[in-house]
């Protein structure tokens, strides 16, 4: 009677391992890995954001979703996360507008010069028809645009003061490979020098370039301040990313699950947003802190500074027509006098 008892226990157990096993693997095997690429190190506020996306959506979906960060271009580079968004074997990434305007040339829309004067204009842009109808143009690319997060205004970091136009002239100074960003610098009389990103730091150091324009935030977590000494606010133009998700696999998901990614979109980007925004005043201190200067354009100045780069827009009428241009000027009128 014993024997039979203690087989019965040993059944039961048996079973309780079996069934436990069982709904582990049967959890695990529907677990949705969603991998995600983007090229900023993991302090910047993009990567902050992503971290954030991560424990929201796993918690928002009690583990439906398991999310891999690939942060620093580890995956790749642009084309390697853009091809790999288009197969499904990455399911999301985020990157520059005006490297996507390979599907689409009007997302150089905000490579135009002294266009966007603020972030609240900014937000009036991306977030309203003109950036919604531009990230649905990606969609017959394989390419789903949940929205933006940004990088910020231009300025530019440099190892002479400028202070003019006439300082600025003969600069040699960073380009990426926009052709809308170089005709720029051209514009304002400087020589634009292109340098892949992870050559730009040695690039400074060794005076093979003398600057580089680029958002506040990336220029400090990127250490640029400590081989550059001044910094020129010029906001010559507003630098944004698009949020990317597989077409492919966004597809095969349910509504309700679709809903949980855009759902925990909306807190990351508000999030980074926020965090881009506030850091600015913080990162002007501490390189003022550490014997930088800042300056800052006089009204007049910059004007000529917009009437140098005046021409900009028309040259790239093709890529982005004068009525979008007109569209962008007429929606941030109106939405900054409401």
């Amino acid at each position: 009677m014993k024997s039979i008892k203690k087989f019965s226990i040993v059944i039961v157990a048996v079973v309780m391992f079996v069934g436990i096993f069982f709904i582990t693997q049967v959890s695990a095997s529907n677990q949705i890995v969603i991998r995600v690429a983007h090229p900023n190190v993991p302090q910047h506020p993009m990567g902050q954001g992503y971290e954030l996306f991560k424990a929201d959506l796993e918690e928002r979906s009690g583990g439906v979703f398991r999310v891999t960060i690939y942060d620093s271009s580890k995956y790749g580079n642009f084309d390697a996360v853009v091809q790999g968004i288009q197969m499904g074997t990455l399911q999301m990434g985020s990157d520059a507008t005006n490297n996507l305007s390979v599907f689409n040339p009007q997302l150089m829309f905000l490579d135009m010069p002294f266009i966007v004067p603020s972030y609240e204009a900014s937000d009036l842009i991306t977030d309203g028809p003109i950036g919604q109808r531009l990230a649905e143009s990606l969609e017959r690319n394989g390419i789903i645009g949940l929205g933006y997060i940004e990088i910020g205004f231009r300025q530019i970091f440099s190892s002479r003061p400028i202070r003019t136009l006439e300082d600025a002239r003969g600069l040699r100074i960073r380009a990426t490979h926009s052709r809308a960003h170089i005709d720029i610098l051209r514009s304002l009389g400087m020589n634009p020098t292109p340098v892949a990103w992870g050559e730009v730091y040695t690039a400074l150091q060794q005076g093979t370039v003398d600057a580089i324009d680029i958002d506040l935030n990336l220029a400090w977590f990127n250490n640029f301040p400590e081989i550059t000494k001044y910094v020129t606010l010029t906001r010559s133009f507003y630098s944004p990313h698009l949020v990317m998700v597989s077409k492919v696999f966004f597809e095969r998901l349910t509504p309700e699950q679709q809903n949980w990614i855009r759902e925990s979109f909306e807190v990351m980007q508000q999030f980074q947003r926020e965090t881009i925004r506030s850091n600015e005043a913080m990162i002007l201190e501490k390189i003022k802190e550490g014997g930088g200067e800042i300056i800052e354009l006089s009204t007049e100045e910059r004007q000529r500074w917009i009437d140098a780069t005046s021409g900009v827009a028309a040259r790239f009428a093709k890529d982005v027509p004068p009525e979008l241009i007109d569209e962008m000027k007429e929606t941030i009128e109106a939405g900054l006098n409401n």
